[in-house]
């Protein structure tokens, strides 16, 4: 898009562009989301900036109406692989907070003074500007969600003091804290205890939540995941583990338009809040342009029936990507429901009970350090297995394989390939799950060779479909779900 393209968006009020950019208007100082339902400013008077920590270091507030801080992040950061597409999505996980600049330049392997250049050169903020607008949005997700006092809410939110915290809701919000506390629209507090921080989680576009919920659910590992409720109005609960301590992310399913999953977070320490929400956001494929997807998948007469059949379809990521890669591990050459009952083996255990159960969630995922040096004779698999998941674990447990949301996907695939026991479907699986590549095509999966054949398409086709395989991938999954492939191809598939 060039300025006059995103002009034109902010005058129809287009919310496909929110969170892809934001404009700022120059006589009054504020920024905005583009679906802004204020008055369209005049040409001469908007200022374009591609991340709101850009338009905030311009000196611009955020717009109360329309909440700019609020939407979804750009699809931008999920299908770019350069380092400022890294650097965006460790930012997001919080990794400036717990590890400062130069944490995550030591991640990225580039010196400090490279990624605040390259940072500053594309996005107009550096890495300490876009970390300080995330730390705000936190913070005003728990003033207006619970009773906590400020100093509590600083801390939590990642602020290194309250006056630095005092500061800088005045410098975004135009306001105090307790002025933006009073205007919660008379919504009930909670204490971020027993009631958990609830969220409204944004999403663009349409959202095929029945597949991914289902999806999710057939893959259910006892104690550490459960999906309650009828269809429609299904709640996706699961454990997590985080930087600071543990946590329950409870999110329930939403049909039709809405612009949001309802999401509550119970934290057992609140600084965990920034990352939850990432990780949540990520297992989710919140911040996904299901309308690039469609454009380009839909172009293709061979796709173009099942993307009309499934608008706003999501590649559902990972919560966890240790947890990921092993349960990609114990899927291997086995049904969905073979893998399921080894991950539910391995949790029983080897999982960290929580303090209390809450329902059905009694577990942590086991660490990949303690499965490393486990006999893991609990699990009924052949021994080639147990050798490739200790060695997985001890990979990740060392670092020798990084998986978090800043590793070098190329680097990563390469690296987990030179394991002993880990295959093309494994490393192409934690590749599109764990590390959220979009463009994965499975080409040595089962139901996905049956789709293709489903379709009358080959591989050869799939190159026309980039840079968005990995939802391709999941169209042809879906295919096979209602198109009356026989049970014994279901059967032979990995666990996806």
């Amino acid at each position: 898009m060039n300025e006059e393209s995103r002009y034109e968006a902010v005058c129809s009020r287009d919310g496909r562009f929110d969170g892809e950019f934001f404009f700022a208007v120059a006589t009054t100082g504020i920024y905005c989301r583009p679906s802004c339902p204020a008055v369209t400013p005049k040409r001469k008077n908007v200022r374009f900036y591609p991340t709101a920590a850009a338009a905030q270091g311009s000196g611009f507030r955020a717009c109360r109406r329309c909440r700019p801080d609020a939407v979804p992040g750009s699809a931008e950061w999920n299908a770019r692989a350069d380092v400022v597409g890294r650097a965006m999505r460790l930012i997001g996980d919080g990794v400036v907070d717990r590890e400062g600049v130069a944490g995550l330049a030591a991640r990225l392997g580039y010196s400090a003074r490279q990624v605040q250049r390259q940072l500053n050169a594309e996005l107009g903020a550096g890495p300490v500007a876009l970390a300080r607008a995330q730390r705000a949005h936190t913070a005003r997700v728990l003033l207006r969600t619970t009773q906590l006092q400020s100093a509590e809410i600083a801390f939590a939110a990642g602020f290194a003091s309250v006056r630095q915290f005092n500061d800088t809701i005045r410098t975004i919000y135009a306001g105090t804290p307790s002025e933006l506390r009073a205007a919660r629209q008379g919504r009930t507090a909670r204490d971020g205890g027993p009631g958990g921080v609830p969220l409204r989680l944004a999403y663009r576009g349409p959202y095929a939540s029945t597949e991914l919920f289902d999806y999710l659910g057939r893959r259910a590992i006892a104690g550490i995941e459960e999906l309650t409720g009828e269809p429609g109005g299904r709640t996706y609960r699961r454990t997590l583990r985080l930087p600071h301590g543990t946590g329950i992310a409870e999110i329930r399913e939403r049909t039709g338009e809405g612009g949001w999953l309802e999401c509550r977070l119970h934290l057992s320490e609140l600084r965990d809040l920034t990352t939850a929400t990432q990780r949540v956001r990520r297992l989710f494929d919140l911040d996904a342009d299901p309308y690039a997807v469609a454009e380009r998948l839909g172009a293709d007469p061979l796709l173009s029936a099942l993307v009309e059949r499934r608008p706003g379809l999501r590649a559902p990521g990972a919560a966890d990507e240790h947890e990921l890669a092993v349960r990609a591990v114990l899927g291997q050459q086995v049904s969905v429901a073979a893998g399921q009952k080894l991950g539910n083996a391995l949790v029983a255990a080897y999982g960290e009970q929580l303090p209390a159960p809450s329902g059905g969630l009694t577990h942590v995922f086991p660490q990949t350090g303690e499965l490393a040096e486990a006999p893991l004779a609990d699990l009924r698999m052949p021994d080639s297995r147990r050798v490739a998941l200790r060695t997985i674990s001890a990979a990740l447990a060392d670092g020798t394989v990084r998986l978090d949301p800043g590793a070098d996907r190329d680097q990563a695939e390469e690296d987990l390939l030179s394991l002993r026991g880990i295959g093309p479907w494994t490393a192409g699986y934690i590749r599109m799950r764990a590390l959220g590549d979009p463009d994965v095509l499975l080409t040595g999966d089962a139901a996905v060779r049956a789709g293709l054949e489903r379709i009358g398409a080959s591989t050869a086709d799939a190159g026309g479909w980039r840079p968005w395989r990995t939802y391709a991938t999941h169209h042809l999954w879906n295919a096979k779900s209602t198109s009356g492939i026989s049970s014994s191809i279901k059967e032979r598939n990995d666990d996806r």
